[in-house]
């Protein structure tokens, strides 16, 4: 999913996201609470630093055989979302034919890509921002009770909770995509429409 971001005037506008886009509102959001004054993380993905043990020697083995943007054709959702982060977080110059590292190579963990890609995960990085997070108006988190990313989810509510940040938290009834655009429509519009200021001195 993508981004959905509305601009007014400074501090004014809403930040809001599903799944990886849940993952920019939660990264944006800590960083540009200059820019907005409400913020709705939907069932973001990617907050925990990856595993070593998390990774796969078939799925290390299917990225390296890709040359081609025809080969990542007939990869799996997964490991096409693997591409894109290693593209995002560990791009490599002078690696071609794609220009990134892999936290494999040859069966053997990569610990200085899967270092680099622990700094892009919120979670290991949220305590840098809690300053920002404490600007907001309104922020609001939700995930599905049978979606795989309800702990991390959880886990970013507890620290905005343990800092004292108001927010709220909800856990619905579906899987990661079931609700999304019954969310949108009588959540994420409902909590805008309650929380973005829409005069020139919002603070």
């Amino acid at each position: 999913m993508r981004i959905t971001v509305r601009f007014l005037s400074a501090k004014a506008g809403g930040l809001v996201g599903h799944s990886m886009g849940g993952y920019g509102a939660t990264r944006i959001g800590m960083k540009h609470s200059d820019v907005f004054g409400s913020l709705y993380i939907m069932s973001p993905c990617c907050l925990s630093a990856r595993a070593a043990g998390s990774l796969k020697l078939e799925d290390e083995k299917a990225l390296a055989a890709v040359k081609t943007a025809e080969d990542s054709a007939k990869l799996g959702f997964f490991q096409r979302a693997q591409l894109a982060t290693a593209a995002a977080w560990s791009p490599d110059p002078k690696n071609p034919p794609l220009y990134l590292d892999l936290p494999m190579k040859d069966g053997t963990v990569q610990p200085d890509v899967l270092a680099k890609w622990a700094a892009n995960a919120p979670l290991a990085f949220v305590d840098q921002y809690i300053g920002n997070l404490g600007q907001y108006r309104a922020i609001a988190i939700d995930v599905g009770d049978q979606d795989g990313l309800r702990i991390d989810t959880g886990k970013l509510h507890d620290v905005l909770d343990k800092y004292g940040i108001a927010n709220s938290f909800e856990v619905y009834e579906g899987t990661h995509t079931s609700k999304v655009a019954d969310r949108f429509q009588n959540h994420v519009i409902p909590f805008f429409s309650r929380n973005l200021c829409f005069q020139k001195d919002c603070k």
